[in-house]
């Protein structure tokens, strides 16, 4: 059975929607090679909920969930349209799962999908991030939405698997912290011996890498959904990685078909 790729994107910035650099060029190139999605499902960094929720809107609005940045940034827009189908067949799956109409698409989603398919024509949806759960249940649910592959839904997460935004190097874009580095290699050399152990326990496993690497857990959160949805038969690979920047942020991007 053929299933479609899940992919997590390390998105950084919100500027990177209007940039052209190794990175976005690297996100509108991965667009072209993969199947075309029948739909998205993202789960972003930047919808946080009491409770999972499902998008559910069949003409979601692009949402600037920024501010300080330039207007340019503010006028993009991202029409996809909202898979109303798949959306609930989405929440199905999720136990105790509810569809929230009012929601758009946070820009942890759209300043990615700008890029990988700047047409808009796949429709897309979320899926939030519960506050409550832990490590572990934000990993099985990845699980639960594993069937999605099925049809043709490209799972796709955005965040960082590192992200401090406290401790940004505003004067070196290119630096990186030895923590920042000794996190991220961690983490990928676990993704690829699939040490579930490591990634849900990262906080014990890891010590004060971990703690500076994620001191808070929303950016972390949606690689938990793409590797729950992955398989032992899934090849993984990195569109992009070595992509450290400003000290605190590593920009791996992380793919398994």
């Amino acid at each position: 059975m053929s299933l479609m790729p899940v992919l997590f994107v390390g998105h950084g910035s919100p500027m990177n929607a209007l940039d052209t650099n190794p990175f976005t060029v690297g996100l509108n190139t991965l667009g072209k090679m993969l199947p075309k999605p029948q739909a998205i499902l993202c789960v972003s960094a930047h919808w946080e909920t009491q409770g999972t929720q499902v998008l559910y809107n069949a003409a979601p609005a692009t949402i600037h969930d920024f501010y300080g940045f330039p207007k340019a940034l503010f006028d993009v827009q991202y029409p996809a349209r909202g898979p109303l189908s798949i959306a609930h067949e989405a929440q199905k799956l999720l136990p105790d799962s509810t569809l929230n109409e009012k929601w758009g698409l946070d820009h942890g989603a759209w300043s990615v999908l700008v890029h990988m398919f700047p047409h808009a024509d796949i429709p897309v949806f979320q899926v939030s991030l519960d506050v409550t759960k832990t490590p572990e249940q934000h990993l099985e649910m990845g699980k639960l939405l594993r069937p999605l592959r099925e049809k043709g839904v490209l799972i796709l997460g955005s965040g960082n698997i590192v992200h401090n935004l406290r401790v940004l190097n505003w004067r070196e874009p290119t630096a990186v912290y030895p923590w920042n580095q000794e996190f991220d290699l961690a983490i990928k050399k676990s993704l690829e011996e699939r040490d579930t152990a490591t990634l849900t326990g990262f906080e014990k496993k890891l010590g004060e890498a971990a703690a500076l690497s994620v001191p808070t857990p929303e950016h972390y959160l949606p690689l938990l959904y793409c590797y729950g949805a992955s398989t032992e038969q899934d090849k993984i690979s990195y569109p992009y990685e070595g992509g450290y920047e400003m000290g605190s942020l590593s920009m791996r991007s992380v793919l398994w078909s």
